[in-house]
């Protein structure tokens, strides 16, 4: 089989979801694919390249979903649909691979097209919806920060909670009534998602306001 750097990216990917991203290695990718690991340096520099590519597709894959998403979209949409409608597609993107917010995270700090796109569609938005030039770099990279964060903890939570004692939940629930109490709702995942995006926008919209 011939090899291509989109093929080289899709068993980088498969090796990634078994391995990590810090036991990844380029002779695993050649395994996957049944050649030497010096062949892949014909199409790809080495692993930090590979990296970068992987990370690549999948802001590629969020910015083609979000499109999907914002198209979808009745007429009548806020500009606060169309942020949380590119922040959920994004959340969606990444937890389809297995570590995949640790990729964005970590992965080297090149030149990616598909990021850019992301932040770029995500700036427009908010310059529509009268944010500030100066503000809009940080609000972007606040709300595009969050969801890689956000899903972060959500692909390293462990599979199963810490046990619990009798003894200790009521020692907790005295050290940290705030916390531990009825009085602090605890919704799903999604729904602290969705509110957290929602509180974010409610921040960007004063910066609009103070505009008028």
């Amino acid at each position: 089989m011939k090899l291509t750097k989109e093929g080289i990216v899709d068993a980088g990917m498969a090796v990634f979801a078994e391995v990590g991203y810090q036991n990844l290695s380029m002779r695993q990718v050649a395994d996957r694919l049944d050649t030497h690991a010096g062949s892949l340096y014909y199409h790809v520099r080495g692993k930090d390249e590979l990296l970068a590519l992987m990370a690549d597709r999948v802001c590629r894959q969020a910015y083609d979903a979000g499109t999907e998403a914002l198209a979808a979209l009745p007429p009548a949409a806020t500009w606060q649909d169309r942020v949380e409608t590119q922040a959920s597609t994004l959340r969606r993107s990444i937890k389809r691979h297995p570590g995949g917010a640790q990729l964005l995270a970590e992965s080297p700090g090149t030149l990616s097209t598909g990021a850019l796109s992301l932040m770029e569609r995500l700036l427009r938005t908010l310059l529509d919806a009268g944010v500030p030039a100066d503000h809009c770099g940080i609000a972007a990279d606040t709300l595009l920060s969050h969801v890689t964060g956000f899903v972060l903890q959500e692909q390293n939570q462990p599979t199963t909670p810490p046990a619990v004692t009798a003894e200790l939940h009521a020692e907790l629930c005295e050290r940290f009534p705030l916390l531990m109490g009825p009085s602090v709702p605890r919704p799903s995942q999604d729904e602290k998602f969705t509110r957290s995006v929602r509180l974010l926008c409610a921040g960007f919209a004063t910066l609009s306001r103070d505009v008028t």
